[in-house]
């Protein structure tokens, strides 16, 4: 049942669709906002502790609604793959808003756990200890990213995020076709191209899965540049809002991609 169902086998696609706009309309508000002096007072300014109350709640908010995707989805399986349509949408609308609203931005983390509850449960029936092992990778990976960033050995360049950008367009277009293979040509894989072999013994899902992973990296050092230039330029505190909803959107890509991955691996 996994394995014909399309939520199922691009379980990333819900959330890498907005990554590469959500950079972008970051880097405008960083333009736009940022480099203006701030008029608003000292206790409604940007702040990195303010920020991370914000991201903590958006994750809580998010957490439960994990807990009821993964709880309901011998009973109402249909479940998960309304919160992947209502985050989706969620997710584009908090993206091309001018200013951010934390109802929708918590709205999002709520149908997204789902989501992710959801596609999780699926993923633990058929490759069982798969969700732990994707929960650990996905800890290490943005701690290894914010050290590195608090650091300073890593930051965002305009070099960089040019090829990220150009990077990210080419693997959505992948994916899309990824996706119409899986649909109309089943035979070929449950993952589609990535299921197939280039390397002997090693497939394309977990060669991609790698790259994807660095991408992944890469957007979380611009969603910690996003906070740590809004903070030094005084930015309003709504924004904090702002920062966590990119960090949630770039740590829930970076989760699927690796739930994926190390199922592709198993496989």
């Amino acid at each position: 049942m996994a394995g014909n169902n399309p939520a199922f086998r691009n379980p990333a696609f819900s959330a890498q669709g907005g990554v590469a706009a959500a950079q972008d309309i970051s880097a405008q508000q960083l333009d736009e906002i940022y480099n203006r002096p701030s008029a608003e007072p000292q206790g409604e300014v940007m702040t990195v502790e303010d920020t991370i109350a914000k991201t903590v709640g958006a994750f809580a908010v998010l957490l439960v609604g994990a807990a009821i995707g993964w709880l309901t989805i011998g009973v109402a399986p249909f479940l998960f793959v309304l919160g992947g349509i209502v985050a989706f949408v969620l997710a584009l609308v908090n993206i091309f808003k001018k200013e951010p609203s934390p109802a929708l931005i918590l709205a999002y983390a709520a149908a997204e756990g789902v989501f992710i509850g959801g596609i999780s449960a699926f993923f633990e029936i058929a490759w069982p200890g798969v969700v732990l092992q994707a929960v650990i990778a996905t800890f290490v990976v943005v701690g290894v990213t914010l050290a590195l960033f608090a650091s300073g050995k890593i930051r965002a360049s305009k070099k960089a995020t040019k090829v990220f950008l150009i990077a990210m367009i080419g693997y959505a277009i992948f994916s899309l076709v990824n996706l119409g293979i899986m649909i109309f040509a089943p035979e070929v894989g449950a993952f589609g191209l990535r299921s197939q072999e280039i390397i002997p013994g090693v497939p394309l899902g977990v060669i991609l899965g790698v790259f994807v992973v660095i991408l992944a990296a890469y957007s979380l050092v611009l969603d910690f540049d996003f906070i740590q230039k809004g903070v030094q330029n005084k930015a309003p505190r709504k924004y904090g809002w702002t920062g966590a909803f990119g960090i949630m959107v770039t740590v829930v890509w970076l989760y699927l991609e690796l739930l994926r991955m190390f199922a592709i691996a198993r496989d």
